[in-house]
């Protein structure tokens, strides 16, 4: 049977955490990867997981945007409105297990960091 929420391992939890901190902000993929302290090989897959589930949608910048910069094309990431919800009530769970408080952000969507 498949499941309705990814594993939520430290790694899956500090990426939902960098999209969670401006949920309505896209954010390439190496600045997830900046974000969440982790390499592109454990971010990159932990993203596609997400967009499988409906938590985060993706898009490719346009190419003129990168090749004006002359850079590699970048690929945005937004987590959706149900993926906040979801990934704040799954993060929360994941901090209750752990016996440790659960931060204030997370019990309060939409307050100030």
């Amino acid at each position: 049977m498949k499941s309705n929420a990814p594993r939520m391992t430290l790694p899956t939890q500090a990426v939902l955490r960098a999209l969670l901190a401006d949920p309505a902000r896209e954010r390439y993929g190496l600045e997830l990867c900046d974000l969440a302290g982790l390499p592109g090989g454990t971010v990159y897959p932990i993203l596609a997981r997400l967009e499988r589930l409906g938590w985060v949608e993706s898009r490719w910048e346009e190419p003129s945007a990168h090749e004006e910069a002359g850079r590699p094309r970048r690929r945005y990431y937004r987590i959706t409105p149900d993926g906040a919800e979801r990934g704040r009530d799954a993060v929360a769970r994941a901090y209750r297990s752990r016996r440790q408080p659960v931060p204030a952000w997370l019990l309060h969507p939409g307050g100030t960091s």
